[in-house]
């Protein structure tokens, strides 16, 4: 079973262990990380929250909405939820397909579409100890940039 949510770090050996195929010559990985500086304020701690049930299938749907429309052999996401420091690994998309546009078109659908659709929820913690939700992306998919 592939986990989607997770709380614990993220693994990059063991998503490349689930989408393994044969049949596959471009394989495109997506990382994304917990950067220090954010709209110009100091970050010393992230935290994310989650309506688990409908993230979990939200991000299996993303994941097939990648495969049918790029025609990849497969495209896996995870994302972490709770407490994160500065340089973890946050979200993690592996895309494999038999060539590379559409490898890297398919995973940049699928940050892109994490991104407006997921109902996940970051605070950050400031240098000065103050703490703030930070303002995601609208939740419409008619406003997710198109990459087909």
């Amino acid at each position: 079973m592939h986990e989607r949510i997770r709380r614990e770090p993220l693994s990059l050996d063991a998503l490349l262990t689930v989408t393994q195929s044969p049949a596959t010559g471009a394989l495109t990985i997506f990382a994304g990380t917990v950067r220090r500086h954010n709209g110009g304020r100091e970050v010393t701690a992230l935290e994310y929250s989650v309506y688990e049930p409908l993230a979990e299938r939200r991000l299996e749907e993303i994941e097939r909405e990648a495969e049918r429309r790029f025609g990849v052999t497969c495209c896996r996401i995870q994302h972490r939820v709770g407490p994160l420091d500065i340089g973890d690994t946050s979200v993690m998309i592996v895309v494999r397909a038999p060539h590379r546009a559409e490898a890297f078109a398919a995973a940049r659908y699928a940050i892109d579409t994490v991104k407006h659709t997921v109902p996940v929820w970051k605070r950050e913690t400031y240098a000065d100890g103050t703490q703030s939700y930070v303002k995601g992306c609208p939740l419409h998919e008619d406003e997710v940039t198109e990459h087909a």
